[in-house]
């Protein structure tokens, strides 16, 4: 049995795992937007939220944590000065799932993961 486990190993090692994560985690603030599994998401959103709610405080401290996981510079920088600023005010759930349907091949759940506040949503007010 598998109870209490904190997260979904996603049938891959911690390394592949790690990886992808990362990867998706820099997707989403890059595009905004990304299309993926269910399971893929729900992690990926664990990880996204946990730094935006560190980008909010702009310190050498908190960008240090989030270049841990952001390899990118301008994505990093695209967090801090963009993305972060527009949830100020919000206590949690900056992303949204939406459900899009069954994958052909082999059936999994597609979802779309993307940002609540969108920058360039912002833009066109």
């Amino acid at each position: 049995m598998r109870h209490r486990f904190g997260f979904n190993t996603l049938s891959r090692s911690t390394a592949e795992r790690d990886a992808m994560l990362r990867n998706m985690a820099t997707s989403l603030l890059r595009y905004e937007r990304i299309e993926t599994t269910k399971a893929k998401a729900l992690e990926v959103r664990r990880t996204v939220e946990k730094m935006i709610t560190r980008a909010k405080e702009d310190s050498v401290h908190n960008r240090r944590i989030v270049a841990k996981d952001i390899k990118d510079p301008a994505v990093l920088n695209k967090l801090f000065t963009e993305i972060a600023p527009l949830n100020a005010d919000r206590k949690g759930g900056y992303t949204r799932i939406l459900k899009t349907g069954y994958r052909l091949g082999d059936a999994a759940e597609m979802v779309i993961l993307e940002l609540v506040d969108k920058t360039g949503a912002k833009e066109e007010k």
